[in-house]
C-alpha cells in the first residue's frame, strides 16, 4: 500500500479539520491547505505550507483561482507506477499529493436564505474544489480524497494502523461518495438555475430530472416477500411526511405500510381547520371523519367501517392524548400504524402497552407546502410520469349549483367535506358522507356505477340523507338513479360530461341536489 507523505486540506465546513489535521501530522503527514482552511491550521499552530508557495501563483480572483494549477493537479493525477508520469513530474519540481480533504462552497445554504440573488448564489458555485476532489477521486488507487468530516476518524485509524497507508478498498468507497458528493453539488446548481430559467414558463416541468434521493432504511421486502426493497429521503423535499416521522415505537415499517401510511398522512393534511381522523386500508380510507375533537374524530373515522379498520393504518392531525389513545387501543381493536403530530406520554404508555409491535410515529406540526410542493412521480417500466401535486382544495365559492333542489348548509359542508376525501380514494372513487362522517367508500372499479354500488353496501343504511363525491364525471344517469335507490340527497361531481344535461335531469327527478367542481381527481 502506497504511503500518504502529502495531505491538501480545503473545506468549506471546517467541522474536525483541525483535530484531523493535527493527527495527519502526528503522523509526519505534510500539510497544504488554502485561504481560509489555512489560517484556521495556523491559529492552531500548525505547520501549514501556502497553497501559493506550491503553486509559485498567489490566489486570485477573491480565491476563484487558487489550486486550479498544474503543479496541485498533477500532483494528485500522477499514477505512481507509471515510470513516464514521475518522470514528468520531477521535470516539472512537482512534488506527489497523496492526500485530499475537500468540501465543496455552501451552494444549499446560500440559495436557501430569504431573498438570495442570482449574482449571490453564483458566486457560491465551486470550481476549483469540485476539480480537485474528481481527480483525486479519479486517481484513487494512489490519492486518498476525503469528503465528508464522518470519514476522518476512519481515516487516521486505518492511517495509524498500516503505517501511513489507507487500503485499496476504503479508497475506492471514498472516491464513491467523492463523486457522488460532486454530482450531487451539480445537481443542487442545475436545479437552481432552471427555477431561475423556467420560473415564468407555464410548462415549469424540468427537460432533465436529476432529483437526489438518500437511502433511508433497506426493507425486509417490497409489496411481497420475493421483492427485494429499499425507503429514500428526497433530499430537498421540507414538507412533514411519512419520510420525516420519526418512529417511537414498535417494528421496522413494511414497504406496504410506508405507502399506507403516506396515503392516511397525506388525507388528513387535508383538513387544517378541523380536528381529522383517517382509517387507511390499501391506501384508501375505510373511514375518515372531522369533529370539534379529535377523539370524537377517530370515534366517527373507525365507525365508518370498523370490520376493515382491523390491520389499519391511523393518522391524526391533532396530538394523541391518553383519552384517545384509549379508543385506539380499546377492545377487539388492532392497528399497524399510528402517526400523528406528537404523544402525551400517557398516550406513548397505553399505545406501548397494548400492542409490543405497533409502529408509533411522530411527524411533527402538518402543512402541505404550497410554494414548493414538488412532484408527483409514478415509474413505469423504462420511464417515469411526472406531474404537479395535487394539492388543488375547492372551495365553496367554487360550486357551480346545476340543479332546481338547492343543497342545504349542512349537506354544502359535507360536500366539500366528501370531495376532499374522494381525492385520496383509487378512481373510480366515490364516497358517501354524513355529518362529517364516511359511511361509506367505493374504491377502483371500472364502473363507477358499481362503485356506488359498493358504497352503499359499505355504508348499509346510514348514508340516508347524505351526500356522494365522484371522483370525475357520471357518464351515464345510471349512478344517479343508483344514489337516489339508496336515500342520497344531495351530489358533488366536477361535471363535463357529454351527457350532463342527462345526470343533471336525473337529479332532479329525484330531488337530488348537485353541484360542479370544474375540477377532476383521478387517482390511479
Amino acid at each position: 500500500m502506497m504511503q500518504v507523505k502529502r495531505a491538501l486540506l480545503s473545506v468549506s465546513n471546517k467541522e474536525g479539520i483541525v483535530e484531523f489535521a493535527r493527527g495527519l501530522n502526528e503522523l509526519g503527514i505534510e500539510l497544504i491547505s488554502t485561504g481560509g482552511t489555512a489560517a484556521k491550521l495556523t491559529e492552531a499552530s500548525l505547520p501549514v505550507i501556502r497553497i501559493s508557495e506550491i503553486t509559485d501563483f498567489p490566489e486570485m480572483m477573491d480565491g476563484r483561482v487558487k489550486t486550479l494549477h498544474p503543479a496541485v493537479h498533477g500532483g494528485i493525477l500522477a499514477v505512481r507506477d507509471n515510470k513516464q508520469h514521475m518522470i514528468e513530474l520531477a521535470e516539472q519540481g512537482i512534488t506527489p499529493i497523496d492526500l485530499i480533504v475537500c468540501n465543496l462552497y455552501p451552494f444549499a445554504e446560500t440559495i436557501a436564505r430569504e431573498g438570495v440573488s442570482l449574482e449571490e448564489a453564483i458566486e457560491n458555485i465551486d470550481i476549483g474544489g469540485p476539480t480537485m476532489i474528481r481527480s483525486a477521486a479519479k486517481n484513487n488507487n494512489d490519492v486518498v480524497v476525503v469528503v465528508n468530516p464522518e470519514n476522518y476518524h476512519k481515516v487516521l485509524k486505518e492511517l495509524k494502523d498500516n503505517n501511513g497507508s489507507v487500503s485499496k478498498e476504503t479508497k475506492l468507497e471514498l472516491a464513491y461518495q467523492a463523486f457522488q458528493h460532486t454530482a450531487e453539488y451539480d445537481h443542487l446548481i442545475q436545479d437552481y438555475l432552471a427555477d431561475v430559467i423556467e420560473g415564468g414558463n407555464d410548462n415549469h416541468l424540468p427537460e432533465v430530472i436529476m432529483d437526489r434521493y438518500q437511502k433511508k432504511s433497506n426493507l425486509r421486502y417490497g409489496e411481497n416477500p420475493h421483492q427485494k426493497a429499499a425507503f429514500y429521503q428526497e433530499k430537498s423535499f421540507a414538507e412533514p411526511s411519512i419520510t420525516t416521522a420519526k418512529q417511537l415505537h414498535g417494528k421496522e415499517l413494511s414497504f406496504n405500510n410506508i405507502n399506507d401510511t403516506n396515503g392516511a398522512l397525506e388525507l388528513v393534511k387535508e383538513f387544517e381547520d378541523r380536528p381529522a381522523a383517517a382509517v387507511i386500508k390499501h391506501a384508501n380510507p375505510c373511514g375518515m371523519a372531522v369533529a370539534d375533537n379529535i377523539v370524537e374524530a377517530y370515534k366517527n373515522a373507525h365507525a365508518g367501517d370498523p370490520l376493515s379498520a382491523y390491520g389499519s393504518i391511523v393518522a391524526l392531525n391533532r396530538e394523541v392524548s391518553e383519552e384517545l389513545a384509549h379508543e385506539i387501543a380499546g377492545k377487539d381493536k388492532f392497528v399497524e400504524v399510528v402517526i400523528a403530530p406528537g404523544y402525551s406520554n400517557q398516550a406513548l404508555d397505553v399505545l406501548m402497552n397494548r400492542w409490543k409491535n405497533v409502529r408509533i410515529l411522530e411527524v411533527g406540526d402538518l402543512y402541505i407546502n404550497r410554494e414548493k410542493p414538488g412532484y408527483d412521480m409514478k415509474k413505469v417500466t423504462g420511464g417515469l410520469l411526472v406531474q404537479d401535486r395535487d394539492i388543488y382544495q375547492v372551495k365553496r365559492d367554487d360550486l357551480e349549483i346545476v340543479t332546481d333542489t338547492k343543497p342545504t348548509e349542512e349537506q354544502l359542508a359535507d360536500l366539500l367535506f366528501a370531495w376532499k376525501v374522494v381525492k385520496h380514494v383509487k378512481s373510480n372513487a366515490i364516497v358517501m358522507a354524513r355529518n362529517g362522517m364516511i359511511v361509506g367508500v367505493g374504491a377502483g372499479q371500472m364502473s363507477r356505477v358499481d362503485s356506488m354500488i359498493i358504497a352503499g353496501r359499505k355504508a348499509e343504511g346510514r348514508q340516508e340523507g347524505g351526500v356522494v363525491a365522484s371522483d370525475a364525471f357520471f357518464p351515464f344517469p345510471d349512478a344517479i338513479e343508483e344514489a337516489a335507490a339508496k336515500g342520497i340527497k344531495a351530489i358533488i361531481q366536477p361535471g363535463g360530461s357529454i351527457r350532463d344535461e342527462k345526470v343533471i335531469e336525473a337529479a332532479n327527478e329525484y330531488n337530488i341536489a348537485m353541484v360542479f367542481t370544474g375540477i377532476r381527481h383521478f387517482r390511479h
